[in-house]
C-alpha cells in the first residue's frame, strides 16, 4: 500500500524547550518525486517542508531523520532532506555489508551519522518490515561504523535487546534503542537488562512513548519507564517524537507528547541535558 496519507496536526507545546533542542526520531516521505518500495502502511504526505513546520511548532531547531523502511536502501529522499536542512538535520540510514566505503563517506559528508537495524516484525506475520536490515549485519559493519564515528540504531523488543546487547557491547559501536527499548509492560524483566546496559554507558535509549505497549492502559502507565531511564543514566537518554506516526490511529500529537515528556521530567537542567547536550554530542551537531 503506497497511497498518500495526511500528516497529523501538531499543537504548540505549553512548555518552551531550551535553545538547540533536538527531536531525535522523525521521518520524511517525499511523495511522487521519491518513489518507495512495498509498504505495509499508507505513506504520509510528509515532505521536508512539513517536517520543518513541525519542528518550528515544537520549537526544536535540530532533528534526526530516520530512514523509513519503505525506502529501503534508496537514500535519495533522506539525502535531499539533509541537504535542505543546512546543518540542522542528521540522518540514520539503512545499509548492509555490501555498501561501498565511498558511499558511506559520501553519506557522512551529507550528515548521516548512523545505520538502523530492525528486529520488530511487520503486522500480518510476514517477517521483518520490507526494506529493513537485521542486527546480524552489524558484525561485519562495525569496523566501518567505528572508523566513521557512527552509531547503530536498533528497533527491537526489550526481550530481543536483552538477547543481543551483550554481543553488541563488544563491537565498540554506540547502540541507540528506539521507542524506550519496547518493553512489553512496565515490569518487563528484559527492561531491567536494558537498564543495566544503559547504566554502563553501552547504549542510548530514546524516550519515545507512542509505540510502547500499555496493556490497554493510558499513556500515564509509561511514566515509570521514563523515570527509570532518567534515574539510571540521564546522559544516555534522548527524546524523539516519531512524527509523522505511521500505522497509528488516531495519531498522537507531537506537541502533546513533548509536553508529557517535559512534565514527567520536571527539571529544566535534565531537559537541557536530554534535549540539547546529549544529541549534540551523539550526532555531531555543530555549535
Amino acid at each position: 500500500m503506497t497511497a498518500a496519507a495526511a500528516v497529523p496536526a501538531v499543537s504548540t507545546p505549553r512548555r518552551v524547550v531550551p535553545a538547540g533542542a533536538c527531536d531525535t526520531h522523525t521521518h520524511v516521505f517525499g511523495g511522487p518525486a521519491f518513489p518507495a518500495g512495498p509498504s505495509p502502511y499508507a505513506l504520509p504526505n510528509a515532505p521536508i517542508e512539513a517536517h520543518a513546520a513541525m519542528c518550528g511548532t515544537l520549537g526544536v531547531t535540530r532533528a534526526v531523520l530516520v530512514q523509513p523502511t519503505p525506502y529501503g536502501r534508496d537514500p535519495a529522499c533522506l539525502l535531499d532532506a539533509l541537504a535542505r536542512g543546512k546543518g540542522r538535520l542528521r540522518g540514520v540510514m539503512i545499509a548492509d555489508g555490501t555498501i561501498a566505503d565511498t558511499m558511506l563517506e559520501a553519506w557522512h559528508a551529507a550528515g548521516v551519522r548512523a545505520l538502523r537495524f530492525v528486529e520488530m516484525r511487520a503486522p500480518g506475520g510476514g517477517g521483518r518490515y520490507p526494506g529493513s536490515i537485521g542486527v546480524e549485519a552489524l558484525d561485519a559493519l562495525a569496523p566501518r561504523l567505528r572508523a566513521l564515528g557512527w552509531q547503530a540504531h536498533l528497533w527491537a523488543s526489550a526481550a530481543q535487546c536483552a538477547e543481543v546487547l551483550p554481543g553488541l557491547a563488544r563491537l565498540g559501536v554506540p547502540v541507540v534503542l528506539d521507542h524506550l527499548a519496547m518493553p512489553e509492560r512496565h515490569d518487563d524483566p528484559a527492561f531491567d537488562s536494558v537498564l543495566g546496559h544503559l547504566q554502563d554507558g553501552h547504549v542510548w535509549v530514546k524516550a519515545t512513548l507512542c509505540r510502547v505497549p500499555r496493556d490497554g492502559k493510558g499513556i500515564e502507565a509509561l511514566r515509570p519507564l521514563q523515570d527509570r531511564l532518567v534515574a539510571r543514566n540521564p546522559g544516555r537518554v534522548l527524546w524523539g517524537s516519531d512524527w509523522p506516526y505511521v500505522r497509528m490511529e488516531p495519531a498522537p500529537d507531537a506537541g502533546a507528547m513533548l509536553d508529557l515528556f517535559l512534565d514527567w521530567l520536571g527539571d529544566p537542567g535534565l531537559a537541557r541535558r536530554i534535549l540539547v547536550e546529549n544529541p549534540a554530542a551523539l550526532f555531531d551537531f555543530d555549535d
